[in-house]
Protein backbone atom coordinates (compact mmCIF):
# COMPACT_ATOMS: atom_id res chain seq x y z
CA UNK A 1 0.00 0.00 0.00
CA UNK A 2 2.77 2.45 0.88
CA UNK A 3 4.32 2.20 -2.60
CA UNK A 4 0.99 2.87 -4.31
CA UNK A 5 0.32 5.75 -1.91
CA UNK A 6 3.65 7.31 -2.86
CA UNK A 7 2.88 6.83 -6.54
CA UNK A 8 -0.50 8.49 -6.02
CA UNK A 9 1.19 11.47 -4.31
CA UNK A 10 3.77 11.74 -7.09
CA UNK A 11 1.11 11.68 -9.80
CA UNK A 12 -1.05 14.18 -7.98
CA UNK A 13 1.87 16.55 -7.54
CA UNK A 14 2.71 17.15 -11.21
CA UNK A 15 0.98 18.24 -14.38
CA UNK A 16 3.79 16.97 -16.61
CA UNK A 17 2.72 14.10 -18.85
CA UNK A 18 6.28 12.83 -19.17
CA UNK A 19 6.75 12.90 -15.40
CA UNK A 20 3.56 10.94 -14.86
CA UNK A 21 4.47 8.29 -17.43
CA UNK A 22 7.95 8.01 -15.90
CA UNK A 23 6.50 7.59 -12.38
CA UNK A 24 4.08 4.92 -13.59
CA UNK A 25 6.79 3.06 -15.51
CA UNK A 26 9.05 2.98 -12.44
CA UNK A 27 6.19 1.72 -10.29
CA UNK A 28 5.31 -1.13 -12.68
CA UNK A 29 8.98 -2.05 -12.82
CA UNK A 30 9.34 -2.57 -9.09
CA UNK A 31 5.96 -3.81 -7.85
CA UNK A 32 4.47 -7.30 -7.85
CA UNK A 33 2.01 -8.42 -10.53
CA UNK A 34 -0.75 -8.73 -7.91
CA UNK A 35 -0.30 -5.11 -6.83
CA UNK A 36 0.20 -3.87 -10.39
CA UNK A 37 -3.09 -5.50 -11.41
CA UNK A 38 -5.02 -3.41 -8.87
CA UNK A 39 -3.00 -0.27 -9.66
CA UNK A 40 -3.92 -0.55 -13.35
CA UNK A 41 -7.58 -1.03 -12.37
CA UNK A 42 -7.76 2.08 -10.17
CA UNK A 43 -5.56 4.36 -12.29
CA UNK A 44 -7.46 3.52 -15.49
CA UNK A 45 -10.83 4.49 -14.09
CA UNK A 46 -11.96 1.46 -12.09
CA UNK A 47 -14.23 2.65 -9.32
CA UNK A 48 -13.86 1.32 -5.78
CA UNK A 49 -17.20 0.67 -4.16
CA UNK A 50 -17.88 2.60 -1.00
CA UNK A 51 -17.47 0.21 1.93
CA UNK A 52 -17.65 2.79 4.74
CA UNK A 53 -20.05 5.73 4.74
CA UNK A 54 -18.63 9.26 4.76
CA UNK A 55 -20.35 10.16 8.04
CA UNK A 56 -18.87 7.08 9.71
CA UNK A 57 -15.35 7.92 8.52
CA UNK A 58 -15.76 11.46 9.75
CA UNK A 59 -16.96 10.32 13.18
CA UNK A 60 -14.12 7.81 13.52
CA UNK A 61 -11.54 10.45 12.62
CA UNK A 62 -12.94 12.92 15.18
CA UNK A 63 -12.85 10.26 17.87
CA UNK A 64 -9.31 9.18 16.99
CA UNK A 65 -8.08 12.79 17.00
CA UNK A 66 -10.07 13.76 20.10
CA UNK A 67 -11.73 16.77 18.45
CA UNK A 68 -15.30 18.05 18.11
CA UNK A 69 -17.17 17.83 14.83
CA UNK A 70 -17.23 21.61 14.39
CA UNK A 71 -13.42 21.68 14.38
CA UNK A 72 -13.31 18.90 11.81
CA UNK A 73 -15.75 20.92 9.69
CA UNK A 74 -13.32 23.85 9.76
CA UNK A 75 -10.52 21.54 8.62
CA UNK A 76 -12.72 20.13 5.88
CA UNK A 77 -13.67 23.59 4.64
CA UNK A 78 -9.98 24.56 4.55
CA UNK A 79 -8.91 21.49 2.55
CA UNK A 80 -12.08 20.86 0.55
CA UNK A 81 -11.43 17.12 0.69
CA UNK A 82 -12.60 14.62 3.31
CA UNK A 83 -9.63 12.25 2.98
CA UNK A 84 -7.15 15.11 3.18
CA UNK A 85 -8.81 16.53 6.28
CA UNK A 86 -8.76 13.11 7.95
CA UNK A 87 -5.09 12.56 7.07
CA UNK A 88 -4.22 15.93 8.65
CA UNK A 89 -6.05 15.50 11.95
CA UNK A 90 -5.18 11.88 12.81
CA UNK A 91 -2.45 11.40 15.45
CA UNK A 92 1.04 10.87 14.02
CA UNK A 93 1.61 7.62 15.93
CA UNK A 94 1.82 4.79 13.41
CA UNK A 95 3.83 1.66 12.70
CA UNK A 96 4.04 1.36 8.93
CA UNK A 97 2.92 -1.91 7.38
CA UNK A 98 4.62 -3.62 4.43
CA UNK A 99 1.43 -5.21 3.13
CA UNK A 100 0.98 -4.80 -0.62
CA UNK A 101 -1.91 -3.10 -2.39
CA UNK A 102 -3.57 -6.38 -3.44
CA UNK A 103 -3.36 -7.72 0.12
CA UNK A 104 -4.96 -4.56 1.47
CA UNK A 105 -7.79 -4.58 -1.07
CA UNK A 106 -8.62 -8.28 -1.13
CA UNK A 107 -8.00 -9.29 2.48
CA UNK A 108 -8.81 -6.10 4.37
CA UNK A 109 -10.98 -3.60 2.53
CA UNK A 110 -13.37 -5.79 0.53
CA UNK A 111 -14.24 -7.97 3.57
CA UNK A 112 -15.49 -4.83 5.39
CA UNK A 113 -18.72 -5.02 3.42
CA UNK A 114 -21.55 -6.37 5.52
CA UNK A 115 -19.66 -6.34 8.84
CA UNK A 116 -21.31 -4.77 11.90
CA UNK A 117 -20.56 -1.06 12.28
CA UNK A 118 -18.64 -1.59 15.51
CA UNK A 119 -16.33 -4.12 13.84
CA UNK A 120 -15.79 -1.82 10.85
CA UNK A 121 -14.89 1.05 13.18
CA UNK A 122 -12.42 -1.13 15.08
CA UNK A 123 -10.70 -2.27 11.89
CA UNK A 124 -10.52 1.15 10.22
CA UNK A 125 -8.88 2.71 13.28
CA UNK A 126 -6.39 -0.17 13.41
CA UNK A 127 -5.64 0.24 9.70
CA UNK A 128 -4.99 3.97 10.09
CA UNK A 129 -2.35 3.16 12.71
CA UNK A 130 -0.43 1.09 10.12
CA UNK A 131 -0.12 3.94 7.62
CA UNK A 132 1.59 7.31 7.32
CA UNK A 133 -0.36 10.39 6.21
CA UNK A 134 -0.07 9.48 2.50
CA UNK A 135 -1.34 5.97 3.19
CA UNK A 136 -4.18 7.21 5.38
CA UNK A 137 -5.25 9.64 2.67
CA UNK A 138 -5.29 6.86 0.09
CA UNK A 139 -7.06 4.37 2.38
CA UNK A 140 -9.83 6.87 3.10
CA UNK A 141 -10.26 7.51 -0.63
CA UNK A 142 -10.56 3.78 -1.31
CA UNK A 143 -12.98 2.83 1.48
CA UNK A 144 -15.02 5.98 0.88
CA UNK A 145 -15.38 5.21 -2.84
CA UNK A 146 -13.95 8.58 -3.92
CA UNK A 147 -10.61 7.56 -5.42
CA UNK A 148 -9.57 9.56 -8.47
CA UNK A 149 -6.25 10.88 -9.77
CA UNK A 150 -5.19 13.06 -12.68
CA UNK A 151 -4.03 10.22 -14.93
CA UNK A 152 -5.73 9.11 -18.12
CA UNK A 153 -6.02 5.51 -19.25
CA UNK A 154 -3.84 6.48 -22.22
CA UNK A 155 -0.96 7.41 -19.88
CA UNK A 156 -1.29 4.09 -18.05
CA UNK A 157 -1.12 2.28 -21.39
CA UNK A 158 1.97 4.25 -22.42
CA UNK A 159 3.67 3.37 -19.14
CA UNK A 160 2.81 -0.32 -19.50
CA UNK A 161 4.16 -0.24 -23.05
CA UNK A 162 7.40 1.37 -21.89
CA UNK A 163 7.71 -1.17 -19.08
CA UNK A 164 6.97 -4.26 -21.18
CA UNK A 165 8.05 -3.40 -24.71
CA UNK A 166 4.56 -4.33 -26.00
CA UNK A 167 2.96 -1.90 -28.46
CA UNK A 168 0.70 0.58 -26.65
CA UNK A 169 -2.16 -0.05 -29.11
CA UNK A 170 -2.08 -3.77 -28.37
CA UNK A 171 -2.17 -3.05 -24.64
CA UNK A 172 -5.10 -0.66 -25.17
CA UNK A 173 -7.02 -3.40 -26.95
CA UNK A 174 -6.25 -5.96 -24.25
CA UNK A 175 -7.42 -3.52 -21.57
CA UNK A 176 -10.94 -3.25 -22.97
CA UNK A 177 -13.17 -4.58 -20.20
CA UNK A 178 -10.33 -4.65 -17.66
CA UNK A 179 -12.26 -2.28 -15.36
CA UNK A 180 -15.33 -4.54 -15.25
CA UNK A 181 -16.35 -4.44 -11.59
CA UNK A 182 -17.70 -8.00 -11.80
CA UNK A 183 -14.21 -9.46 -12.39
CA UNK A 184 -11.51 -8.91 -9.78
CA UNK A 185 -8.06 -7.79 -11.02
CA UNK A 186 -5.43 -10.53 -10.68
CA UNK A 187 -1.81 -11.32 -11.45
CA UNK A 188 -2.97 -13.50 -14.35
CA UNK A 189 -5.02 -10.67 -15.87
CA UNK A 190 -2.08 -8.31 -15.53
CA UNK A 191 0.30 -10.84 -17.08
CA UNK A 192 -2.09 -11.25 -20.02
CA UNK A 193 -1.89 -7.50 -20.68
CA UNK A 194 1.86 -7.70 -21.09
CA UNK A 195 2.24 -11.16 -22.65
CA UNK A 196 4.56 -11.28 -25.67
CA UNK A 197 4.19 -13.29 -28.87
CA UNK A 198 7.13 -15.46 -27.84
CA UNK A 199 5.05 -16.69 -24.92
CA UNK A 200 2.47 -18.05 -27.35
CA UNK A 201 -0.02 -15.33 -26.52
CA UNK A 202 0.14 -13.16 -29.63
CA UNK A 203 -3.58 -12.51 -29.37
CA UNK A 204 -4.75 -12.77 -25.79
CA UNK A 205 -8.22 -11.36 -26.47
CA UNK A 206 -11.23 -13.41 -25.52
CA UNK A 207 -13.53 -14.10 -28.45
CA UNK A 208 -15.77 -11.20 -27.44
CA UNK A 209 -13.02 -8.62 -26.85
CA UNK A 210 -13.74 -5.25 -28.53
CA UNK A 211 -11.31 -2.62 -29.83
CA UNK A 212 -10.49 0.70 -28.11
CA UNK A 213 -12.88 3.40 -29.26
CA UNK A 214 -11.74 6.23 -31.54
CA UNK A 215 -12.99 9.59 -30.20
CA UNK A 216 -13.76 12.82 -32.02
CA UNK A 217 -12.60 16.37 -31.27
CA UNK A 218 -15.04 19.23 -30.79
CA UNK A 219 -15.18 21.60 -33.79
CA UNK A 220 -15.68 25.17 -32.57
CA UNK A 221 -14.50 27.11 -35.63
CA UNK A 222 -16.93 29.64 -37.13
CA UNK A 223 -18.50 28.82 -40.49
CA UNK A 224 -16.35 31.30 -42.40
CA UNK A 225 -13.19 29.55 -41.13
CA UNK A 226 -14.17 26.00 -42.12
CA UNK A 227 -12.71 26.10 -45.63
CA UNK A 228 -9.32 27.10 -44.25
CA UNK A 229 -9.57 24.77 -41.25
CA UNK A 230 -10.92 21.64 -42.95
CA UNK A 231 -10.25 22.11 -46.66
CA UNK A 232 -12.63 20.98 -49.42
CA UNK A 233 -15.95 19.40 -48.46
CA UNK A 234 -15.16 16.50 -50.76
CA UNK A 235 -12.34 15.35 -48.44
CA UNK A 236 -14.84 14.51 -45.70
CA UNK A 237 -17.52 11.97 -44.88
CA UNK A 238 -20.39 13.79 -43.14
CA UNK A 239 -22.91 11.89 -40.99
CA UNK A 240 -25.51 12.89 -38.43
CA UNK A 241 -24.36 12.72 -34.79
CA UNK A 242 -26.82 10.57 -32.87
CA UNK A 243 -27.55 11.00 -29.16
CA UNK A 244 -27.36 7.47 -27.78
CA UNK A 245 -24.82 5.13 -26.21
CA UNK A 246 -21.65 4.52 -28.19
CA UNK A 247 -21.14 0.79 -28.63
CA UNK A 248 -19.38 -2.02 -30.47
CA UNK A 249 -21.04 -5.16 -31.79
CA UNK A 250 -18.61 -8.10 -31.81
CA UNK A 251 -19.53 -11.27 -33.73
CA UNK A 252 -17.04 -14.11 -33.30
CA UNK A 253 -17.23 -17.86 -32.72
CA UNK A 254 -20.95 -17.86 -33.51
CA UNK A 255 -21.76 -15.48 -30.63
CA UNK A 256 -22.61 -11.79 -30.29
CA UNK A 257 -21.20 -9.43 -27.70
CA UNK A 258 -22.26 -5.80 -27.21
CA UNK A 259 -19.92 -3.37 -25.45
CA UNK A 260 -20.50 0.24 -24.37
CA UNK A 261 -17.86 2.94 -24.66
CA UNK A 262 -17.59 2.76 -20.88
CA UNK A 263 -16.14 -0.75 -21.40
CA UNK A 264 -19.22 -2.39 -19.94
CA UNK A 265 -20.54 -5.61 -21.47
CA UNK A 266 -24.22 -4.81 -22.07
CA UNK A 267 -25.24 -7.76 -24.26
CA UNK A 268 -28.05 -8.93 -22.00
CA UNK A 269 -29.62 -5.46 -21.77
CA UNK A 270 -30.32 -5.17 -25.50
CA UNK A 271 -31.61 -8.50 -26.87
CA UNK A 272 -33.03 -6.81 -29.99
CA UNK A 273 -29.52 -5.82 -31.10
CA UNK A 274 -28.19 -9.30 -30.41
CA UNK A 275 -30.95 -10.77 -32.59
CA UNK A 276 -30.16 -8.35 -35.42
CA UNK A 277 -26.42 -9.07 -35.21
CA UNK A 278 -26.81 -12.85 -35.32
CA UNK A 279 -26.92 -12.66 -39.13
CA UNK A 280 -23.45 -11.07 -39.29
CA UNK A 281 -20.56 -13.29 -40.38
CA UNK A 282 -18.00 -14.42 -37.81
CA UNK A 283 -14.93 -12.24 -37.38
CA UNK A 284 -16.86 -8.99 -37.60
CA UNK A 285 -16.81 -5.88 -35.35
CA UNK A 286 -19.07 -2.83 -35.85
CA UNK A 287 -18.79 0.59 -34.21
CA UNK A 288 -21.96 2.61 -33.79
CA UNK A 289 -24.68 3.95 -31.54
CA UNK A 290 -27.28 2.23 -29.38
CA UNK A 291 -30.55 4.13 -29.87
CA UNK A 292 -34.22 3.94 -29.02
CA UNK A 293 -35.74 4.05 -32.49
CA UNK A 294 -39.34 4.75 -33.38
CA UNK A 295 -40.71 3.44 -36.67
CA UNK A 296 -43.27 5.73 -38.38
CA UNK A 297 -46.25 3.61 -37.36
CA UNK A 298 -45.21 3.50 -33.68
CA UNK A 299 -43.88 7.05 -33.22
CA UNK A 300 -46.32 9.21 -31.34
CA UNK A 301 -46.85 12.48 -29.59
CA UNK A 302 -46.23 10.85 -26.21
CA UNK A 303 -42.50 10.61 -26.96
CA UNK A 304 -40.67 13.75 -25.86
CA UNK A 305 -39.07 15.24 -28.96
CA UNK A 306 -40.82 12.83 -31.32
CA UNK A 307 -41.99 14.11 -34.69
CA UNK A 308 -44.43 11.22 -35.13
CA UNK A 309 -42.57 10.31 -38.32
CA UNK A 310 -40.13 7.78 -36.92
CA UNK A 311 -36.47 8.14 -36.07
CA UNK A 312 -34.36 8.36 -32.90
CA UNK A 313 -36.24 8.98 -29.66
CA UNK A 314 -34.89 11.14 -26.84
CA UNK A 315 -31.97 10.00 -24.73
CA UNK A 316 -34.26 10.21 -21.70
CA UNK A 317 -36.23 7.23 -23.03
CA UNK A 318 -33.00 5.29 -23.50
CA UNK A 319 -32.05 6.14 -19.90
CA UNK A 320 -35.25 4.47 -18.69
CA UNK A 321 -34.21 1.35 -20.53
CA UNK A 322 -30.65 1.45 -19.14
CA UNK A 323 -31.85 1.64 -15.55
CA UNK A 324 -34.00 -1.50 -15.72
CA UNK A 325 -32.61 -4.69 -14.18
CA UNK A 326 -35.29 -6.80 -15.82
CA UNK A 327 -36.72 -6.29 -19.30
CA UNK A 328 -40.45 -6.88 -19.35
CA UNK A 329 -42.70 -6.71 -22.39
CA UNK A 330 -43.78 -3.15 -21.60
CA UNK A 331 -40.30 -1.61 -21.50
CA UNK A 332 -39.31 -3.52 -24.65
CA UNK A 333 -42.39 -2.10 -26.39
CA UNK A 334 -42.06 1.44 -24.98
CA UNK A 335 -38.33 1.77 -25.69
CA UNK A 336 -37.44 -0.39 -28.72
CA UNK A 337 -33.69 -0.33 -29.26
CA UNK A 338 -31.60 -0.63 -32.42
CA UNK A 339 -27.95 -0.28 -33.41
CA UNK A 340 -26.90 2.46 -35.85
CA UNK A 341 -23.64 1.25 -37.39
CA UNK A 342 -21.17 3.80 -38.73
CA UNK A 343 -17.83 2.01 -38.91
CA UNK A 344 -16.36 -1.44 -39.54
CA UNK A 345 -13.30 -2.39 -37.48
CA UNK A 346 -12.90 -6.07 -38.27
CA UNK A 347 -13.99 -8.17 -41.23
CA UNK A 348 -13.31 -11.85 -41.82
CA UNK A 349 -11.32 -11.92 -38.58
CA UNK A 350 -8.92 -9.24 -39.91
CA UNK A 351 -8.31 -5.94 -38.12
CA UNK A 352 -9.03 -3.28 -40.77
CA UNK A 353 -8.74 -0.16 -38.59
CA UNK A 354 -5.62 1.00 -40.46
CA UNK A 355 -7.52 1.12 -43.75
CA UNK A 356 -8.80 4.57 -44.81
CA UNK A 357 -12.26 5.75 -43.81
CA UNK A 358 -13.72 5.59 -47.33
CA UNK A 359 -12.65 1.95 -47.76
CA UNK A 360 -14.02 0.89 -44.37
CA UNK A 361 -17.29 2.68 -45.22
CA UNK A 362 -17.63 0.82 -48.54
CA UNK A 363 -17.04 -2.51 -46.82
CA UNK A 364 -19.60 -1.57 -44.15
CA UNK A 365 -22.21 -0.77 -46.80
CA UNK A 366 -21.51 -4.06 -48.60
CA UNK A 367 -21.77 -6.00 -45.33
CA UNK A 368 -25.10 -4.47 -44.23
CA UNK A 369 -26.74 -4.15 -47.66
CA UNK A 370 -29.05 -7.13 -47.13
CA UNK A 371 -29.29 -7.05 -43.32
CA UNK A 372 -31.70 -5.39 -40.90
CA UNK A 373 -29.03 -3.49 -38.95
CA UNK A 374 -29.21 0.24 -39.61
CA UNK A 375 -26.31 2.13 -41.18
CA UNK A 376 -25.70 5.80 -40.53
CA UNK A 377 -26.59 7.76 -43.69
CA UNK A 378 -23.93 9.94 -45.31
CA UNK A 379 -24.96 13.45 -46.37
CA UNK A 380 -23.42 14.87 -49.55
CA UNK A 381 -23.60 18.63 -50.18
CA UNK A 382 -21.53 21.09 -52.20
CA UNK A 383 -20.29 23.44 -49.45
CA UNK A 384 -19.82 23.93 -45.72
CA UNK A 385 -22.47 26.67 -45.95
CA UNK A 386 -24.95 24.09 -47.24
CA UNK A 387 -24.07 21.76 -44.38
CA UNK A 388 -24.47 24.60 -41.86
CA UNK A 389 -27.97 25.23 -43.20
CA UNK A 390 -28.88 21.53 -42.99
CA UNK A 391 -27.42 21.32 -39.47
CA UNK A 392 -30.16 23.68 -38.28
CA UNK A 393 -32.59 20.75 -38.67
CA UNK A 394 -30.70 18.70 -36.06
CA UNK A 395 -33.13 19.03 -33.16
CA UNK A 396 -36.12 18.34 -35.38
CA UNK A 397 -34.36 15.16 -36.50
CA UNK A 398 -33.49 14.16 -32.90
CA UNK A 399 -29.72 14.43 -33.44
CA UNK A 400 -26.91 16.61 -32.06
CA UNK A 401 -25.33 17.89 -35.28
CA UNK A 402 -22.78 16.32 -37.63
CA UNK A 403 -19.81 13.98 -37.44
CA UNK A 404 -17.02 14.89 -39.87
CA UNK A 405 -14.56 12.11 -40.80
CA UNK A 406 -11.65 12.53 -43.17
CA UNK A 407 -11.93 10.06 -46.02
CA UNK A 408 -8.28 9.07 -45.64
CA UNK A 409 -8.45 8.68 -41.84
CA UNK A 410 -7.56 5.42 -40.13
CA UNK A 411 -9.51 4.34 -37.04
CA UNK A 412 -7.34 5.48 -34.13
CA UNK A 413 -7.29 4.85 -30.40
CA UNK A 414 -8.81 7.34 -27.98
CA UNK A 415 -8.86 11.08 -28.74
CA UNK A 416 -5.76 11.36 -30.91
CA UNK A 417 -4.99 13.01 -34.24
CA UNK A 418 -2.06 10.70 -34.99
CA UNK A 419 -3.99 8.04 -36.92
CA UNK A 420 -6.80 10.03 -38.44
CA UNK A 421 -9.21 12.83 -37.77
CA UNK A 422 -12.84 12.96 -36.68
CA UNK A 423 -14.66 16.13 -35.66
CA UNK A 424 -18.02 16.51 -33.92
CA UNK A 425 -19.79 19.60 -35.24
CA UNK A 426 -22.56 19.97 -32.71
CA UNK A 427 -25.45 22.39 -32.75
CA UNK A 428 -25.40 25.31 -30.35
CA UNK A 429 -26.63 24.41 -26.86
CA UNK A 430 -30.06 25.31 -25.55
CA UNK A 431 -29.80 28.34 -23.28
CA UNK A 432 -31.75 29.86 -20.42
CA UNK A 433 -31.18 32.86 -18.15
CA UNK A 434 -31.45 31.80 -14.52
CA UNK A 435 -30.77 32.94 -10.96
CA UNK A 436 -28.08 31.68 -8.57
CA UNK A 437 -29.67 30.53 -5.28
CA UNK A 438 -27.23 27.99 -3.69
CA UNK A 439 -23.45 27.53 -3.75
CA UNK A 440 -20.97 24.92 -2.59
CA UNK A 441 -17.18 24.89 -2.50
CA UNK A 442 -15.33 23.06 -5.24
CA UNK A 443 -12.67 20.37 -4.98
CA UNK A 444 -8.93 20.18 -5.54
CA UNK A 445 -7.45 23.55 -6.45
CA UNK A 446 -10.92 25.11 -6.16
CA UNK A 447 -11.52 23.83 -2.64
CA UNK A 448 -11.26 27.35 -1.18
CA UNK A 449 -13.75 28.85 -3.64
CA UNK A 450 -17.52 28.51 -4.07
CA UNK A 451 -17.75 27.16 -7.62
CA UNK A 452 -20.62 24.61 -7.61
CA UNK A 453 -23.90 26.44 -8.09
CA UNK A 454 -27.63 25.71 -8.05
CA UNK A 455 -29.81 27.77 -10.37
CA UNK A 456 -33.51 28.63 -10.46
CA UNK A 457 -36.08 30.16 -12.82
CA UNK A 458 -39.30 31.98 -12.03
CA UNK A 459 -42.48 29.91 -11.77
CA UNK A 460 -44.14 32.67 -13.86
CA UNK A 461 -43.13 35.99 -15.35
CA UNK A 462 -42.82 38.71 -12.66
CA UNK A 463 -45.15 41.65 -13.10
CA UNK A 464 -42.21 44.04 -12.69
CA UNK A 465 -38.92 44.53 -10.86
CA UNK A 466 -40.79 45.39 -7.68
CA UNK A 467 -42.55 42.03 -7.50
CA UNK A 468 -39.24 40.22 -8.02
CA UNK A 469 -37.60 42.23 -5.24
CA UNK A 470 -40.48 41.37 -2.94
CA UNK A 471 -39.63 37.69 -3.45
CA UNK A 472 -35.98 38.43 -2.63
CA UNK A 473 -37.01 40.16 0.61
CA UNK A 474 -39.24 37.23 1.54
CA UNK A 475 -36.35 34.80 0.98
CA UNK A 476 -34.08 37.03 3.05
CA UNK A 477 -36.65 37.08 5.88
CA UNK A 478 -37.00 33.25 5.73
CA UNK A 479 -40.65 33.47 4.72
CA UNK A 480 -42.11 30.34 3.14
CA UNK A 481 -43.28 30.82 -0.42
CA UNK A 482 -47.04 30.60 -0.99
CA UNK A 483 -48.10 27.95 -3.59
CA UNK A 484 -49.67 30.42 -6.03
CA UNK A 485 -47.26 33.30 -5.43
CA UNK A 486 -44.27 34.29 -7.52
CA UNK A 487 -41.23 32.20 -6.54
CA UNK A 488 -37.91 30.87 -7.77
CA UNK A 489 -37.83 27.15 -8.62
CA UNK A 490 -34.50 25.29 -8.64
CA UNK A 491 -33.91 23.30 -11.83
CA UNK A 492 -30.18 22.72 -12.45
CA UNK A 493 -26.68 22.56 -10.97
CA UNK A 494 -23.48 23.57 -12.77
CA UNK A 495 -19.82 23.95 -11.89
CA UNK A 496 -18.03 24.64 -15.19
CA UNK A 497 -17.82 27.32 -17.83
CA UNK A 498 -16.36 30.32 -15.99
CA UNK A 499 -12.75 31.48 -15.87
CA UNK A 500 -10.73 31.36 -12.65
CA UNK A 501 -11.03 35.13 -12.34
CA UNK A 502 -14.82 34.99 -12.75
CA UNK A 503 -15.08 32.27 -10.11
CA UNK A 504 -13.14 34.51 -7.71
CA UNK A 505 -15.50 37.41 -8.38
CA UNK A 506 -18.59 35.26 -7.81
CA UNK A 507 -17.06 33.69 -4.69
CA UNK A 508 -16.67 37.14 -3.17
CA UNK A 509 -20.32 37.98 -3.89
CA UNK A 510 -21.51 34.64 -2.46
CA UNK A 511 -19.69 35.25 0.83
CA UNK A 512 -21.27 38.71 1.11
CA UNK A 513 -24.80 37.56 0.27
CA UNK A 514 -24.98 34.27 2.22
CA UNK A 515 -28.29 33.80 4.03
CA UNK A 516 -27.93 30.34 5.60
CA UNK A 517 -25.46 27.46 5.79
CA UNK A 518 -26.49 23.81 5.36
CA UNK A 519 -23.27 21.91 5.96
CA UNK A 520 -21.06 22.71 2.95
CA UNK A 521 -23.92 24.43 1.08
CA UNK A 522 -24.82 28.12 1.36
CA UNK A 523 -28.09 29.70 0.37
CA UNK A 524 -27.54 33.16 -1.09
CA UNK A 525 -29.67 36.22 -1.62
CA UNK A 526 -30.78 36.14 -5.26
CA UNK A 527 -28.78 38.85 -7.02
CA UNK A 528 -26.96 37.18 -9.93
CA UNK A 529 -28.31 36.10 -13.32
CA UNK A 530 -26.37 33.59 -15.45
CA UNK A 531 -26.82 32.26 -18.95
CA UNK A 532 -26.83 28.47 -18.67
CA UNK A 533 -26.27 26.17 -21.65
CA UNK A 534 -27.28 22.51 -21.90
CA UNK A 535 -27.52 19.77 -24.52
CA UNK A 536 -31.05 18.57 -23.90
CA UNK A 537 -34.09 18.72 -21.65
CA UNK A 538 -36.74 16.24 -20.59
CA UNK A 539 -39.50 15.82 -18.05
CA UNK A 540 -38.44 14.41 -14.70
CA UNK A 541 -40.85 13.74 -11.80
CA UNK A 542 -37.83 13.40 -9.48
CA UNK A 543 -37.05 17.11 -9.71
CA UNK A 544 -39.06 19.90 -8.08
CA UNK A 545 -39.21 21.77 -11.38
CA UNK A 546 -40.48 18.65 -13.15
CA UNK A 547 -37.62 19.01 -15.63
CA UNK A 548 -34.03 17.81 -16.00
CA UNK A 549 -31.34 19.19 -18.32
CA UNK A 550 -28.32 17.37 -19.77
CA UNK A 551 -24.72 18.58 -19.34
CA UNK A 552 -25.49 22.07 -17.94
CA UNK A 553 -22.64 24.60 -17.90
CA UNK A 554 -22.36 28.33 -17.36
CA UNK A 555 -21.93 30.31 -20.57
CA UNK A 556 -21.65 33.79 -19.07
CA UNK A 557 -22.60 36.04 -16.18
CA UNK A 558 -25.54 38.24 -17.21
CA UNK A 559 -24.54 41.45 -15.41
CA UNK A 560 -26.65 43.26 -17.99
CA UNK A 561 -29.88 41.48 -17.07
CA UNK A 562 -32.03 42.43 -14.04
CA UNK A 563 -33.42 39.71 -11.82
CA UNK A 564 -37.02 39.99 -12.99
CA UNK A 565 -35.98 39.33 -16.62
CA UNK A 566 -34.64 35.84 -15.88
CA UNK A 567 -36.52 33.05 -17.64
CA UNK A 568 -39.49 31.04 -16.39
CA UNK A 569 -40.56 27.42 -16.12
CA UNK A 570 -42.75 27.95 -19.18
CA UNK A 571 -39.66 29.03 -21.13
CA UNK A 572 -37.97 25.77 -20.16
CA UNK A 573 -41.02 23.76 -21.15
CA UNK A 574 -41.02 25.45 -24.55
CA UNK A 575 -37.56 23.97 -25.14
CA UNK A 576 -39.02 20.47 -24.74
CA UNK A 577 -40.52 20.76 -28.21
CA UNK A 578 -37.39 22.04 -30.00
Amino acid sequence: MKHFARLFTELDGTTSTLAKVDALTRYFGRTSQEDAAWAVYFLSGGKPRQVVKTAALRGLACKAAGIEDWLFEECYQATGDLAEAIAYILPLDFQESDRGLADWIENRLLPLRGLPEAEVALRIRAYWRELDSQGRFLLTKLVGGSFRVGVSKLLVQRALAAHSGIDAKRIAQRMMGYMDAKVMPSADKYAALLASAEEGLEDVRDAGQPYPFFLAHQLDAPLEALDARLGPVGDWQVEWKYDGIRGQVVKRAGQVWLWSRGEELVTERFPEIVALAQTLPDGCVLDGEILVWRDPESAGANDEGSTGQGGPASFALLQQRIGRKTLGKKILADAPVTFMAYDLLELGGKDIRAEPQHRRRQQLENLLASRALKISPVERLASWQAFATLRQESRARGVEGFMLKRLDAAYGTGRTKADGLWWKWKIEPMTIDCVLIYAQAGHGRRASLYTDYTFAVWNRTPVDAGEAQAVVRAIQDRQAAQPDALQLVAFAKAYSGLTDEEFKQIDSIIRKTTLEKFGPVRSVRPTLVFELGFEGINRSPRHKSGLAVRFPRMLRIRSDKPLHEANTLDDLKTLLNL
